[in-house]
Formats: structure tokens, C-alpha cells, sequence
């Protein structure tokens, strides 16, 4: 089957879940969540069988390959952590974007004519173990906690529409507010761990910061790695909730984000460099 035969069903699959767990929002009907997370399974399976066709099942560094995994990464944990908590409204939002990155991925490998706009990726380094651990760490860490920021918004939205007493149906897409202010801090807590682990074998392969243009990415790591550090601490010592937790926790995505993303952005869409 060819690229265009499995991304095609996958993006229609992922829009589907979507536009089912969106129902309340277009009238008085409720989500299908069942049958919403059914096919944001499917288009699940199909997106693997995609990345490790198109990439040859190795793992590809290259600006839009790194998305599409990150997204394949985030929709798989949604609908694993929907079989344990109710969060299946996250996918309003995670699967029109895993949708696009799916899009785009076999876009920028198969035109000859973005050569010149998208930079290869060569690093025979992935062959050692080091790497590839802090690799894992790394995309595991930026799904649990790019999971965190979407809830974060959710949440956001949710204690908005209670202060201003509006009480409509499309609050039933979202997930309840107490499980998802309980389930921010989980997906924090789990985040944070992933991301210390990352910055620790980060120090294995290391050997030249500037060299191996890591300077943005380590700093703005550490910068997020101290943001969510505080805001635990501080849910620990002090009870922080609320405006308080939610915009500590898009700022330490947003410097996770440059970190992870837009370092990659500049280097190889930009500057035509590779990591």
C-alpha cells in the first residue's frame, strides 16, 4: 500500500474522532466517545504502519517526521489514558493536529522540490545507545507534558464559562473539571520526571554545546525542567490551582516548545542545518 493510500484513511480517521467528540459543540448532543476513541485507534495503527514505511523504521530526525511522531506519540496516549480516566475530549483538539501532521510528513519526504526547504537528517550517533535513550525520554516527555498543557487549556476554558455562569452543553465535550485539574498535576508530575531523565542522558552524548548547537535547546530545557519543578512544589507546598497552575504550565510548554521544536524549526527550515 502506498504512502497516499495510509495517510489519507488516517487523516479521515482522526478527523472523524474528532468531529465525534465535537457533536455538543455544534447542539444539544452528546459525544460519542466510544466510537470516537474506536476510530482514533484505528487511525492510530494506520499512522505507525505510516511512519515506519515512510522513514524506513528508523527513527527520522527531520523537522516534520519529529511532529508527526510527537503527534502519533500524544494520540496514543490519549486513548490509553481514556481507558482509565474520562479525557477523551482532549482529542477536539489532538486529532485535527495529529491529522495535519500527518498531512505534511510524507509531503516533505516525497517532493523533490522541498529539498532546498527542509535539511536532511544524518547523524550516525543514533546508532549508539545513549542517544537513543535520551531520545526516548525526550519524545515521551514532550507528549505527557504537551497532554498536561492541552488540559491546561481545557481547564482554562472550563473555570471561565463556570465564572461567568454559563452553564452550555458544550462544557459535555470537555472532561470534568475536577479530574482535569487532578489529571494536569499527574500528567506534570510524570512529564517532569521524563524531562530530568532527559536532561540527565543528555549529559552522555554531549561533548561540544556550541558545536553541536545544543546551547538554545539545554537552556531553554533547564528554564522549562525549573518552571514545572516550582509549579509541583508549589501545588505541593501551597495548594496552587486555578489561573495560577494553568499559566505556569503553558509557559513551561511554551519554553519546552522552542526548546524541542523551534530550535529544529530555525536550524533546518531557517539556517538549512542539521542536529
Amino acid at each position: 500500500m502506498t504512502v497516499t493510500l495510509v495517510a489519507l484513511p488516517a487523516i479521515a480517521l482522526y478527523l472523524s474522532a474528532a468531529l465525534a467528540l465535537a457533536r455538543p459543540l455544534f447542539g444539544s448532543h452528546a459525544p460519542m466517545g466510544r466510537l470516537a476513541m474506536w476510530l482514533a485507534g484505528m487511525a492510530v495503527i494506520l499512522h505507525a504502519w505510516l511512519l515506519l514505511g515512510l522513514h524506513r523504521g528508523t527513527l527520522d530526525l527531520h523537522f516534520f517526521a519529529v511532529l508527526s511522531l510527537v503527534a502519533w506519540v500524544v494520540s496514543a496516549m490519549t486513548i490509553g489514558v481514556n481507558l482509565f480516566r474520562p479525557i477523551a475530549g482532549l482529542g477536539i483538539f489532538i486529532f485535527p493536529l495529529t491529522a495535519l501532521f500527518v498531512a505534511l510528513d510524507p509531503l516533505t519526504v516525497n517532493f523533490t522540490t522541498l529539498d532546498a526547504f527542509v535539511a536532511p537528517t544524518t547523524a550516525p550517533e543514533l546508532k549508539d545507545w545513549q542517544i537513543k535513550l535520551h531520545i526516548t525520554f525526550a519524545f515521551l516527555g514532550f507528549s505527557v507534558l504537551s497532554i498536561a498543557a492541552v488540559l491546561a487549556i481545557l481547564l482554562a476554558i472550563q473555570e471561565r464559562a463556570l465564572r461567568r455562569s454559563q452553564f452550555k452543553h458544550w462544557l459535555r465535550a470537555l472532561p470534568p473539571l475536577t479530574l482535569a485539574e487532578s489529571l494536569l498535576f499527574r500528567m506534570i508530575a510524570v512529564g517532569f520526571a521524563l524531562l530530568t531523565l532527559t536532561l540527565l542522558t543528555g549529559v552522555l552524548f554531549v561533548d561540544n554545546l556550541f558545536g553541536q548547537h545544543l546551547v538554545h535547546k539545554t537552556v531553554l530545557s533547564i528554564i522549562a525542567w525549573a518552571i514545572f519543578g516550582a509549579l509541583l512544589l508549589g501545588r505541593w507546598r501551597y495548594g496552587w490551582r486555578g489561573s495560577r497552575a494553568v499559566n505556569l504550565t503553558l509557559l513551561g510548554m511554551g519554553m519546552l516548545f522552542l526548546a524541542f521544536i523551534g530550535t529544529k524549526f530555525v536550524l533546518e527550515l531557517v539556517l538549512h542545518r542539521t542536529l
